[in-house]
């Protein structure tokens, strides 16, 4: 599948994410991983004036480096996930809010080959927007990918975001506050996710999962 993948790279400050692989914070020696940035910081730049904040506050607030959104805003660097889900929890907006074209609302057909993927350092993790990015909304669907024995870690989204996720192959455990929900392909859970909460591939096989992001509001 040719698709545009933006890695995990150039991580500035610690994020409140665990996770399993090594070399986060590793630059990514793949062309590719800069193929999103020019979006990315149009977008960031946007909503970070729209809400009158310098550079100095949103990353005081957002709690990374003044340098890093400054390389993200100019296009030069791209946000890893957790980076982004930090920044939208600081400018309380979506997390496809940074991946929007702002062209306008026509019908869009989302080929395989047109895809975007967020992964992480690794590869092992790898999330694809299935829905049109023409503008913030309420609900996101997702394609998570995860190779066997992978955990990911994250922190809580906005109040009142749910997660409605199916597995489609492989054995998943989803970890919600301090219970464990184990989901073979065809199971499926609804949480709230403003919640710390992770994902776990507990198989031996790569999984592949469907997931949809539902926001208290729309914001963006």
């Amino acid at each position: 599948m040719a698709v545009t993948t933006i890695r995990e790279s150039e991580l500035p400050t610690g994020f409140p994410m665990r996770r399993t692989e090594a070399g986060e914070t590793e630059r990514s020696p793949h062309p590719a991983a800069t193929d999103g940035a020019p979006m990315v910081g149009v977008n960031l730049r946007r909503l970070r004036s729209k809400r009158g904040l310098s550079l100095q506050r949103l990353a005081q607030q957002a709690g990374v480096s003044r340098a890093m959104l400054s390389q993200i805003e100019l296009g030069r660097s791209t946000p890893t996930i957790s980076l982004l889900w930090k920044i939208s929890q600081a400018l309380d907006v979506t997390f496809s809010a940074f991946l929007t074209s702002q062209q306008g609302r026509t019908p869009v057909v989302m080929t395989a080959q047109s895809g975007k993927l967020l992964t992480n350092q690794a590869g092992t993790f790898s999330s694809r927007a299935l829905f049109p990015l023409d503008g913030a909304r309420r609900s996101e669907f997702y394609e998570l990918r995860m190779s066997a024995g992978v955990e990911e870690h994250a922190s809580p989204h906005p109040p009142g975001t749910s997660e409605n996720l199916v597995v489609s192959s492989g054995t998943i455990e989803i970890g919600v506050e301090q219970t464990l929900y184990r989901l073979a392909p065809g199971d499926a859970v609804l949480f709230a996710a403003d919640v710390p909460h992770f994902y776990r591939n507990v198989g031996t096989t790569p999984a592949v999962m469907y997931l949809v992001v539902s926001y208290a509001e729309e914001v963006g």
